[in-house]
């Protein structure tokens, strides 16, 4: 029997966190064990503006692109239960944060600073680490959000020894102690 075939999901998943917590990689390795689809908010708003995020940012502002994200999560949540990646923000939003608690499950990908900074330094396509500091910044922005990540149903830590695959197995844990949300079969 296939691992895919031993596990039921009654719900979406939702993985939130910082920038380089591992959500979209890890969620897709997760999504392919529980044999359900993988969905990105990012790249759904990427695909429908036909711009990066960078793009929208610089364009529109911060504002309009939480706006759409908004309602880009809120359509992928209305659809089949899957794994879900959002942005780096979208768990700040106390609406996105409702919509996610009342349809699916929030998972919080917990990865220390050492880490995300590791995974993001050499990368551009982060808009709010466009600073003369991009450490200093990732430290800020992670001191003011870990308190909004902390109220996530579920809390995942992030060890860098971790494959991708080992990441994914603990989220699978951590939600077969929820049965609403995942059953072994």
């Amino acid at each position: 029997m296939s691992e895919a075939a031993q596990f039921k999901l009654h719900k979406s998943v939702v993985l939130v966190g910082m920038m380089g917590a591992g959500k979209t990689a890890v969620g897709r390795v997760l999504a392919t064990k529980l044999d359900v689809p993988f969905l990105d908010s990012d790249a759904e708003i990427v695909e429908a503006a036909k711009m990066t995020i960078a793009e929208i940012f610089e364009r529109d502002g911060e504002a309009f692109f939480r706006d759409r994200e908004a309602e880009v999560i809120n359509r992928l949540l209305e659809s089949q239960p899957g794994v879900l990646s959002t942005g780096g923000g979208a768990f700040l939003s106390e609406r996105n944060r409702l919509n996610v608690s009342q349809k699916g499950v929030s998972v919080w990908l917990n990865a220390d600073l050492n880490i995300l900074w590791g995974r993001v330094k050499n990368k551009n396509t982060r808009p709010l680490l466009r600073t003369a500091n991009p450490y200093q910044t990732l430290k800020e922005i992670y001191r003011e959000r870990a308190p909004i990540y902390k109220t996530a149903d579920l809390n995942v830590k992030a060890q860098s020894q971790y494959s991708l695959e080992e990441m994914a197995s603990e989220v699978i844990a951590m939600l077969l102690t929820r049965p609403d949300v995942l059953e072994a079969c």
